[in-house]
Order: C-alpha cells, then structure tokens, then sequence
C-alpha cells in the first residue's frame, strides 16, 4: 500500500529532534540523518573492533535476529564468520567503493537463502555496512566489464554535448531497465530542463519540458555532489528506523549522506506518487566539481530495484560522460573564445592602425556588433556619446552606463535590464540586454541586445509553491499534484550573455591599451617559444625511411595542443607520434610539453605502445587537471615493413598506395584524460611505396560538415595531389595549403613511407 499520503508515523517516532517537513521548511530539511533505511537491505555501524553499535530494525527480516540482539554483537554473530571476515579485510584495507558478493549465514532470515551484496563507507567513527539480496532481473544483459567498456566507448564517441546526453540517457536504461531514463540539466538559477530522454514508447514524452528549482531543494543538490547515485526501489515502502537513533559515542544521529539505503524525505515520496512513479534512481552529473545535472529514472510498473552491480555501472557511466562532458563544453567554450580572441585581436590591430581615435576605430569595425551578437553599441569618451547601429535615446544610454557601472568591475552586464533597474523598463526594446564594458565612471563602451520573445514549457506550474504559500496557514502545504504542461511567455529579455563574451570585453577593454597590446605579444612569444622547443621543425634521419612533418598555426597565429615527434626505440623500430591537446595558448602549450615528454620516456622504456597510451592516459588524468588529449603512435618495423598503430581517441590515419587511398581502421582507446584504461593497437602491412599520412583535427575540421565527410574530402585531397615519385615535404606543403587556415585551431600533418 502506497505511503505517499499518509503520516509519516515511523519518522515521528524515531526523529523526535525534527519537525515534520512541509513546503515552508523542505529547504532545512536534514535529510543526511533521516534515522532510517528502505527495506529492500540491512546497515549495520560497527566500531573499529567489528562490533555492531548501530543497525536497522528490518534485523529480524533480514537475519533472523531481533535488532536488540544484534546491536553490541560481533559482526561475525550477524552474518557469519567468512562473511565477517571479508568485510573488515576490505576495511582494513582502505578500498570502501565497489560492492562486493559474498554468501552470508546468519541464523534466518532474507540474506540466509543465498548471495548479497555488500557495500562499505566511512561515516564519522563508524564503519557503516549495507547489505541487500541479490537480484537477477532477467530481462537486463549482464553487467561485465566488457559491456562497461563498450558503453564508455560510444559516449566518447559522441561529437557534442547534445548526442553524448542522448547516448547516455540510453546506455544507463539499457543497464538499468527504467521505463524512463532522462538527463536533467539545471542553469544558473537551477531550474532544470530534460535535454534528453529513452523511454517505454507508451509514456508521453518529457523531453524539453522545464522544472522549478523548488523541485530539488538545496540541501539535495548538496547531496547530490556527494553520493553519485540514490534509489528507490518502491516509492511506496515504509521507513525502518535505525537503532539506536543517536550513535551512544556522539549522542548524534548517524550521517547517511553517502549511505545506499537511505530514507528519502517524505516530500519527495509524495512529489515522485503525484507523478505516478513507483521506483526511482538518479546519477549525478558533475562537471568541474559543480552539480551539472542529473540522470533521472523512473519506473511505472511497480518497485524496480536493479542490482548493485547495474547502480555502480550506471554510477560509472555518469562519471565518464561528466568528464566527456566537461570536455565537450569546454571544447566548446575554447572554440568560441578562441574566434572571439582573433575578432578582438583584429579590432585591435585596426584601432593600433587606424589614423584617427581608438573609438572612431572600435564603433567602425565590421566586426563588432557580431562579437557580441548585439543590434548597437555606444561608447562614451570625454563627455560626448558615439553610437553605431540601434540604440536608444541619449539620455536613456547614459542612464544604462551608469546603472551598469560596478566598481572594480571591468565587464558588467544584464540579460533583464529592465527586472534590474525597474526605471528602465521602458527604456527601450532595442536595450533590453546591455553589456558595459570599462571600468571608468566616465569612458564606457556599451553593446545592447533586442528583447527576444521566449516561450518556456514547464513541466507544471512553476509558481505553485509561492501560490500555496500565499493561501496562508490553514493549507496543508505539499508537492505540486499536476505535472501538466505548463506554457510561459517570458518577455523584457534579450538572448542572456555567455562568459566568454564577457571575457573577450576585458581583453578588448585591456587589448585597447598600448601596454596590454605588449603583454599580449609577450604572451603569444612566450607560447610560440615553448611550442618550437619541443616540436621539431624538420624531421629527423632514419635509414630505410622517409619522414616530413609540418606544423601550421590557427589563424591569426594562434597557437595551441598540436604536437609531433619521431623517435628510435630499442627494438629498432621507429616511432611516429602526432598529438593535440585541448586549448590554445601557454597553458596548453606547457601541458602539450608535458604529455609528450612523458610519452618519449614511456616508449624509450619499451613497453608496447598500446600501454604506454594507458600510462599516459594517468598522467593526463592526474597531473593535467582540466586537460584532455589525443594521440596516435605509430611503430614502424623497416626490416618486417609493417606499421603498429596504437589510437587514444585520435583520428585514423589514411595510406596512400600506388592504386588509390583509404581511412586506415584502427583500435582505440578513449581520449586521455577520461580515465579509462584499455588500449589495443592494429598492425597494418605496407607495400612498395606506400605513404602512411597521421594528422590532427585542424587539418580536416569544416564548419558544419560530420567528421566523416570531413576525412573522406581530405583523403580526396591527397590522393589528388602527386605523392609517388616526388618529395613528402612537398607533398604535405601542397595538403596544408588553405586547409582550415580559417578555423581557430592549429594543424599538424606527418608522413612517412619506406624507401630502400
């Protein structure tokens, strides 16, 4: 029978310190020491000598012992000698994070009929053990680390952030049997918004319906920031105290913020009933140490409570897509920036080169607006106001400066300009987004955006906690019952500013100094220099081979990852390296310093290149922090002509023979630094001739265009261009010439064939 509606009784008894929660205190509620367990499983707190001091009343279910009984006993008196045994070797040795299987002989009960697993934490003093009967649900494939690995594998290979949460929501339902699995992002005021969904093809669809930030009160996405994973197996299960509630060494209730079987708030029962939900399961999403989002799972069928085995793959998985996330956001932003730095760059050089004011040179440049997806801009300086484009009246724009200007702020700016300061509401419908720019009172560039009319739809009404407050205090006070969709106009905004637009107006602010133009040019020498020392301008001498290798930078010389090297190994093979890590500029030239250092001595060592791709793979994981990489290694054997290719999420290769071209198929690896071991490498045969091309992304990227057809154009190309019987060097000036010389990233070509 459902618990949604009805009083919460065993939480009364057993928290006698807390109120019950309602909509006017769900934000306080301390649900890290709910004093309970679902009882789908047994906790057991032991001491550091293996005595139980705190247990769950479903003892006599789960053990056949009454709580009383067990609480004081040694553990082994639970669950039996081995058992015992194997928990606290695992305590001793410190590794508190995979779940373990292990057959329990208790005097009775549930876990005397066959295998459990058992799942360990530190919580304070305690040692906290959660054991649940296993679980086949027939109807899900086995978990192995073959399956995980393939899961990862297809989420890294999805281009952006938009397919990768696709994938993801359909490789955790695969491994979990939801009827609905969906990726819940939250913006900046953490409303939530579906942005990808898998589902039973019965259900309506939730996917771009939005959710209030009431929803998931703070101190859940607090949690959420520490414990990966929470279920609930039956939505509809009564609470099993602990016992006793207040641990007798702390006088405190036991902290079950990373507990598997932790009672959830009775708010949030009541919120997943309305839904009609019978089980949940959510995964964390965290992207540089910051709550992203959620995998969210719901089943309609009744309870579901997949194994531990499938909860910690799910768990796994959500780890490596908030990783590949973070990349493939951050690849984003740092694609972005880097064309907004080349815009802010050439708005400089004009300023530097222009006859008249650096102003009269800023507001002329074609450039300008399109930086900052503005409509006009206005600049004040020396008292007089210059404008370009649609902009309101006069005094309107010196009322907007001057609301805009914060003191020590460079780059202030509004979305709303009117919800911040309500006398400019009516300003203007040309000026309800401004981005002022300048930290004088007095000298200001300002750049306005249009209201943009957007329609919002809400997985309900958004303002139903503030209307049941509003009722006053003789309303029962509970989660929103209807979940249908509701639709908003959202007026009085402009299309809200990204932060790395207000970072292009601090360097377009610094850059229009004549001192913050020399710091940049040092910046850029400083790069170039690190970049030169460790990428070989010619290539080195093998007898027996042919080898060129060219580096171009991005556009406006940009400098970024690119890398290349070639070297002898101890089998007398040699080796041909071409990498790109992620960014531009000194930071990702130093790490690209590093990886490649760190790979030189991996291969100098001897081990198989495949592996020294997984060394490489910690290295980039533990000391790059905020850095991803590819690489692909090729280990040339000039006396068995045969090349051994080994890929970290790099793009394949092509060969080129005397009858035509093709992609070379290779194994690979995810990227480094995923933290996903497993590399294998392919060996290719090579004929008379041949020419073996590695290159990174700059050299194939097309705006718009799928890798795919990227790399076919380019293998098009150079098959076209005259290979055999001329220079390689030639060859490749002729394959880089034009390509990608308008896109922000930089290029790396490298060719080799035998000779002899």
């Amino acid at each position: 029978m459902s618990t949604a509606n009805r009083p919460s009784r065993e939480r009364e008894a057993h928290t006698p310190a807390y109120d019950v929660a309602d909509l006017t205190n769900c934000d306080r509620e301390p649900i890290h020491v709910p004093g309970a367990v679902q009882p789908h499983g047994l906790l057991l707190g032991l001491d550091d000598a293996g005595t139980v001091v705190v247990a769950s009343a479903n003892c006599p279910a789960m053990v056949g012992a009454s709580v009383e009984d067990v609480v004081g006993s040694a553990l082994a008196d639970v669950v039996g000698t081995p058992a015992a045994r194997s928990i606290l070797a695992l305590n001793g040795s410190g590794d508190l994070r995979e779940p373990i299987r292990l057959v329990l002989t208790p005097a009775g009960g549930v876990l005397a009929e066959g295998e459990a697993d058992v799942v360990l934490h530190r919580a304070g003093e305690r040692v906290v053990v959660e054991i649940e009967p296993r679980v086949d649900l027939a109807s899900l494939p086995p978990v192995s680390y073959r399956s995980a690995r393939g899961a990862v594998l297809r989420l890294t290979e999805a281009p952006d952030a938009e397919e990768l949460t696709r994938q993801l929501a359909r490789e955790v339902r695969d491994v979990t049997g939801f009827d609905r699995v969906m990726v819940y992002r939250f913006d900046a005021d953490w409303n939530g918004e579906v942005v990808a969904e898998d589902k039973r093809e019965d259900l309506n669809a939730f996917l771009g319906l939005h959710y209030p930030a009431s929803d998931i009160p703070a101190q859940a996405r607090r949690l959420y920031t520490v414990n990966w994973t929470r279920l609930i197996a039956d939505v509809g299960y009564d609470p099993v105290p602990l016992h006793p509630f207040a641990d007798p060494a702390t006088g405190a209730p036991l902290d079950q913020s990373h507990s598997v079987l932790r009672s959830v708030s009775p708010l949030h029962i009541e919120y997943l009933s309305n839904m009609g939900v019978t089980a949940s399961m959510s995964v964390s999403l965290i992207v540089d140490g910051r709550l992203w989002g959620l995998v969210a799972c719901h089943h309609y069928a009744g309870p579901h409570r997949p194994s531990l085995d499938a909860r910690s793959a799910a768990e796994f998985l959500g780890q490596s897509a908030s990783a590949l996330l973070a990349d493939r956001l951050r690849n984003d932003v740092d694609q972005a920036t880097s064309r907004a730095a080349a815009v802010v760059a050439g708005i400089i050089a004009g300023a530097a080169d222009h006859p008249g004011e650096p102003h009269e040179a800023l507001l002329q440049h074609p450039d300008l607006l399109d930086l900052f997806d503005a409509s006009g801009a206005a600049v004040l300086v020396d008292g007089r106001l210059h404008t370009v484009g649609e902009v309101p009246d006069e005094v309107t724009l010196r009322r907007i400066g001057q609301e805009l200007h914060t003191a020590g702020e460079i780059a202030s700016s509004t979305d709303a300009l009117g919800r911040r300061a309500p006398r400019l509401a009516q300003a203007s419908p040309v000026a309800c987004g401004a981005l002022r720019v300048g930290g004088d009172p007095d000298r200001w560039l300002l750049v306005l955006r249009p209201e943009i009319l957007r329609v919002v739809d809400w997985g309900g009404d958004p303002t139903n906690k503030a209307l049941a407050l509003a009722e006053g205090p003789d309303v029962r006070l509970s989660p929103r019952r209807s979940f249908d969709k509701w639709r908003q106009e959202v007026r009085g905004t402009s299309i809200p500013w990204e932060p790395w637009q207000l970072d292009a107006a601090r360097r377009l602010d610094a850059g229009l100094s004549a001192t913050a133009v020399r710091q940049v040019q040092n910046q850029v020498r400083i790069a170039e220099s690190l970049q030169r020392s460790v990428v070989p301008e010619t290539a080195p001498h093998f007898p027996g081979l042919e080898l060129s290798g060219l580096y171009r930078p991005a556009q406006g010389g940009q400098l970024g990852g690119d890398w290349w090297d070639a070297l002898a190994l101890a089998d007398g093979r040699v080796a041909v390296v071409v990498g790109d890590v992620s960014g531009h500029g000194v930071r990702s030239a130093t790490a690209m310093s590093q990886v490649r250092m760190a790979l030189r001595a991996y291969l100098i060592e001897g081990a198989p290149i495949a592996a020294c791709l997984d060394k490489l793979d910690a290295v980039v994981t533990q000391l790059l922090d905020g850095h991803t990489a590819t690489v692909l290694v090729a280990a040339i054997d000039l006396v068995d002509r045969t090349v051994e290719i080994a890929s970290a999420g790099h793009l394949p290769p092509l060969l080129l023979t005397t009858t035509g071209g093709r992609v070379l198929e290779v194994a690979s690896r995810p990227l480094l630094g995923v933290g996903v071991p497993g590399g294998e490498s392919t060996v290719v045969e090579l004929g008379e001739g041949d020419v073996v091309l590695l290159y990174t992304d700059g050299m194939v990227e097309e705006r718009h265009i799928a890798i795919d057809r990227s790399i076919a154009g380019a293998l098009a190309r150079a098959e076209e261009l005259p290979v055999h019987g001329g220079a390689l060097e030639h060859w490749l000036e002729g394959l880089l010439a034009g390509v990608g010389s308008e896109l922000p990233d930089d290029r790396t070509a490298v060719a080799f064939r035998l000779v002899g």
